[in-house]
């Protein structure tokens, strides 16, 4: 019997925008370029997205020094505008991602499946960091 179980994590943030322009925002790339990344000495340089079921996305990820880079990519398995995202990761995890109307505000809630390389908490932290950069985007913008 398998007794290993793939760590869920959570991470949540209130958008001071309507449901609309948050879904805008996360989905297209010009906007992911923005605001995907967990630290200032990290960016996107391009992303591509296909929003569709069974479409792919590739966001490239890399340290603005050069020193490291990857490809973030996927497929989508759900696509609920306005509401919901599912997709599965190239490595096979899956993301559930929902968008939650409140008034004139949107809850964004991601849930993740951990990777076995770096702790659930340093995960947590560089989700929610890039949950945080999206949120300061979108209400700059």
């Amino acid at each position: 019997m398998n007794t290993n179980k793939i760590a869920q994590i959570l991470v949540r943030a209130l958008i001071n925008a309507p449901i609309d322009k948050v879904w805008r925002y996360w989905t297209t790339p010009l906007h992911i370029t923005q605001w995907n990344n967990a630290s200032d000495d990290w960016h996107t340089p391009h992303a591509k997205n296909d929003l569709t079921v069974c479409g792919k996305f590739l966001y490239r990820m890399e340290s603005k020094d050069g020193s490291n880079g990857f490809d973030f990519d996927g497929v989508y398995v759900t696509i609920k505008t306005n509401e919901l995202i599912e997709y599965i990761l190239s490595d096979g995890r899956k993301v559930k991602i929902e968008f939650i109307k409140n008034g004139n505000k949107t809850n964004v809630i991601e849930a993740f499946e951990a990777e076995t390389t770096n702790s659930v908490e340093l995960q947590r932290q560089g989700w929610q960091s890039i949950l945080n950069n999206f949120k300061k985007y979108i209400e700059l913008n």
